[in-house]
């Protein structure tokens, strides 16, 4: 008796277990289907692509590449990866050590701390733009890459410290103890014993971080002019008087696109990792 019930709830268990892969799939192809769709209007031309019901055998082409390309799109990109770039690296030099301070070696009233950190996410950021924009304004930094840097250090320091803090939360306290004994001091100790432990951490909270400065447009809009336009504002500019030219939209879409699934792919091997793999023996 006692294995015919093991056998019907090991049938809807595998049962369940299929349903939940199956809306799984269902899930991920939902959110798949818009992307394969930029890619493959991105290779039409702008007749076919502003067909109604769409041609999925329209012939393809490189039209909207080469339109994208010969708009110079080069110095807006290499701005956002400025911005980007230096701003992550940052936050994850601010967030470390905070999020040390408020996990392995708490401060008091450190709740407190962590919800500061969460109540500045809270402010709408258009509330904040007319200030930031007259501060700029009289202190001369409009249409200046560092003023992003700033501001995306800014937004992004917050949500840095709540990632790190827990994954720094999980580090073994044997670690801690052995390299005290061993006579580690502080700085010696968040580089070369608790940095190796949380590498899947950084490489989250930074690839987080910097998947947001990439795609922040409002403040980019606003503060920056020429000199210091990013990618997103860039991209901005197709929308036109004359209409959307919707494959060369899609073509610099998807070139725009393409740092951020680089950054992916080359931070996925640490984001699987386990925590402590390793570092207790």
């Amino acid at each position: 008796m006692t294995g015919q019930v093991t056998m019907v709830t090991g049938k809807r268990n595998r049962g369940g277990g299929w349903a939940l892969s199956g809306l799984a799939w269902v899930v991920g192809l939902l959110f798949v289907l818009p992307v394969l769709w930029m890619v493959l209007t991105s290779f039409h031309a702008e007749t076919d692509a502003a067909k109604n019901p769409p041609d999925l055998a329209a012939p393809l082409t490189l039209d909207g590449f080469r339109s994208f390309f010969d708009s110079g799109p080069w110095p807006s990109i290499a701005n956002s990866l400025t911005a980007s770039i230096l701003s992550t690296v940052l936050v994850i030099l601010l967030a470390f050590p905070a999020a040390y301070a408020l996990s392995i070696k708490p401060v008091k009233k450190w709740t407190d701390v962590m919800f500061f950190f969460l109540s500045t996410k809270m402010l709408p950021v258009v509330a904040g733009l007319l200030p930031i924009y007259l501060f700029a304004q009289f202190a001369g930094l409009l249409d200046n890459i560092w003023l992003l840097i700033v501001l995306y250090t800014s937004m992004n320091l917050p949500i840095a410290v709540w990632m790190l803090r827990s994954f720094l939360a999980e580090v073994p306290v044997e670690i801690l103890e052995a390299a005290s004994v061993d006579g580690a001091g502080l700085t010696r100790t968040l580089r070369s014993v608790v940095a190796p432990v949380v590498t899947p951490g950084i490489a989250s909270a930074a690839l987080i971080c910097f998947i947001f400065s990439w795609n922040e447009l409002l403040f980019a809009r606003v503060l920056t002019g020429t000199v210091a336009q990013t990618a997103p504002v860039f991209l901005t500019g197709f929308v036109t008087s004359q209409g959307l030219f919707l494959a060369k939209v899609c073509a610099a879409s998807l070139v725009v696109s393409l740092p951020v699934l680089i950054a992916g792919f080359a931070a996925q091997d640490k984001l699987v990792q386990g925590l402590s793999l390793g570092a207790v023996k």
